[in-house]
């Protein structure tokens, strides 16, 4: 992408906008599909496409790019619709614009118009029923692009009309050039442990990279390891350590006195101790049967958590826990 270009999309764009891939070269992952997708459009043979996966992985980005790629600026307008979850896509409208739009056809331009249904898990099944007869009267006039997190949510009979393409999470790998590409045209002050922070909390999700990169970096000078989980209010991992040790050593009242004021003075939810705890506690040698104990009892704790329940109690809960297991290691009496 050229400073040009970067430039004319406005200085005040958040990052994820600004830096979204204009053509299918540009695009950082996903290279089998990416050239499938360009075979295709190179043969004038695009079938309807269905994409699929979790969020961040460059779903919406592929097809914004295969239309830049398909159409004129002057062109998408009238070439291209795009409906996401937000935009009302019930029966009524799959029957109204969505028909409309595929039945009619463009004067002066030639070729096909898209169809672009963003979030499309997000649709009835009735309003999924009544596209299946659309996509094959159209097919000649239209093509369809199903983008959607869950493929089950979608109906046999519309993934049947599709190709499915699964976009996977991104791996630090491919998440990393274009990191330091966004770090080295905004001219952030990055550490190395930033970087990791920022892969790691990103879980394969580039927008998410890119969103705590520019909150961080507009919270603090620096971007670094401590300043990264700061900002998204998650545990550090002296924390987490100082959270394993008290659990293990301290009694009931003082353990749960530490933690509750670390997690008042930190901002820290329960749910991400839980999730950095089961992770540290596995680096720890414990004895088998102290290990299994403690890893049932978290996994219920995290159970009642997504129910809803109160943290003060799941905290004891958790504490109780550590204090039975503790009762299982073998005092070294040497």
């Amino acid at each position: 992408m050229s400073n040009k270009h970067k430039d004319s999309k406005g200085p005040n764009l958040p990052w994820v906008e600004k830096y979204r891939p204009a053509k299918l070269d540009d695009l950082i992952s996903h290279e089998d599909i990416i050239s499938t997708i360009n075979k295709f459009i190179k043969e004038d043979q695009l079938p309807h496409l269905l994409f699929y996966g979790p969020p961040g992985t460059g779903k919406t980005s592929t097809i914004l790019a295969c239309a830049k790629q398909l159409y004129t600026p002057s062109q998408i307008n009238s070439m291209v619709l795009e409906l996401n979850a937000s935009d009302d896509r019930g029966i009524g409208i799959v029957r109204g614009q969505i028909l409309s739009f595929a039945s009619t056809r463009t004067i002066f331009n030639a070729g096909f118009k898209l169809i672009i249904l963003d979030e499309a898990d997000a649709m009835t099944s009735d309003a999924q029923n009544a596209l299946r007869r659309i996509i094959e009267k159209f097919t000649d006039n239209v093509r369809f692009c199903i983008i959607c997190n869950y493929l089950s949510k979608i109906i046999p009979a519309l993934q049947s009309r599709c190709t499915r393409f699964r976009f996977a999470p991104l791996t630090p790998e491919q998440i990393l050039p274009r990191l330091e590409y966004v770090i080295e045209q905004e001219n952030v002050n990055v550490t190395q442990d930033g970087k990791k922070a920022l892969l790691t909390l990103a879980l394969g999700d580039m927008r998410k990279a890119l969103n705590i990169l520019q909150s961080t970096s507009m919270a603090y000078k620096e971007v670094n390891e401590d300043n990264v989980y700061t900002c998204v209010g998650h545990p550090l991992k002296n924390d987490i350590a100082n959270i394993v040790k008290w659990l293990l050593n301290e009694d009931f009242s003082s353990a749960y006195k530490k933690i509750q004021d670390l997690k008042t003075a930190k901002g820290l939810a329960l749910q991400d101790i839980l999730t950095e705890i089961h992770l540290y506690i596995h680096r720890i040698e414990l004895p088998s049967a102290a290990l299994v104990g403690l890893i049932i009892k978290m996994a219920d704790i995290e159970n009642r958590l997504a129910s809803g329940t109160n943290e003060n109690i799941q905290l004891s809960s958790l504490l109780s826990a550590f204090i039975f297991a503790r009762d299982l290691v073998p005092v070294d009496d040497s």
